[in-house]
This record gives structure tokens, sequence and C-alpha cells, in this order.
């Protein structure tokens, strides 16, 4: 399960970003995680959950934002929403030629005391 180690790195990211701040406290972080991150979001939560206990991120808010994939057809010219990697066009069926969303792991903002 590689959400366990994701969540590690989320916490030291975090832990580096006070240090360079001088904080001691983090009210807030956010967390971007697309569908066709290869990141299981569940999962992931459940990891940084267990894993903020004695860190920087106890006390924090945890948001979690989760952004659905999206496909460009060629053949229709359309965009549609991809819950996974091997969705096809709504319309024609055909795989979509380009993915033009929903692959992000990021973090989107920490709020430091």
């Amino acid at each position: 399960m590689h959400e366990f180690s994701m969540a590690i790195e989320v916490i030291n990211l975090a832990q580096r970003e006070a240090g360079k701040n001088s904080a001691s406290v983090i009210q807030e972080i956010t967390i971007e995680v697309g569908d066709l991150s290869g990141v299981e979001a569940d999962a992931f939560e459940t990891a940084l959950e267990m894993l903020v206990k004695g860190s920087i991120l106890e006390s924090a808010a945890i948001s979690i934002i989760r952004t659905s994939g999206k496909g460009r057809c060629n053949s229709c010219n359309i965009e549609f929403e991809m819950n996974h990697r091997m969705a096809t066009c709504p319309k024609c069926q055909c795989f979509p030629s380009e993915i033009s969303g929903g692959e992000e792991f990021r973090v989107v903002s920490l709020m430091v005391d």
C-alpha cells in the first residue's frame, strides 16, 4: 500500500515547510488527489489519519479534495469524465487521445501559525 508512504511524505513536507516559516503549529492542510493519480484517496486519508498522531499535523484540519479524471476524444472532440484510465468516450466508445485532469496528487495549501 503506497498510500502509507505518500502520507509519510506529506507529513515530512509539512514539517519542512513549518520549519522554513518558524511555525510550531499547522492549522490546516489541503491535499488534492486525482482519480487517475494512482493514489486511492480513501486509503491515503486513513493512512494520514493514523500517522499524524504525534506529528506537526496532529491538530490540523485536513481537507482532501478529490478531482475526477477528464479525457478528450479526438473522434468526437468532446471532453468527458473518467473514473479510471481505461474509460472510453461515452459517445463513440473510443479511448481518449488526451487526459486533461485527474492525475494530480499535491499539497494545495498549508496554513501555519
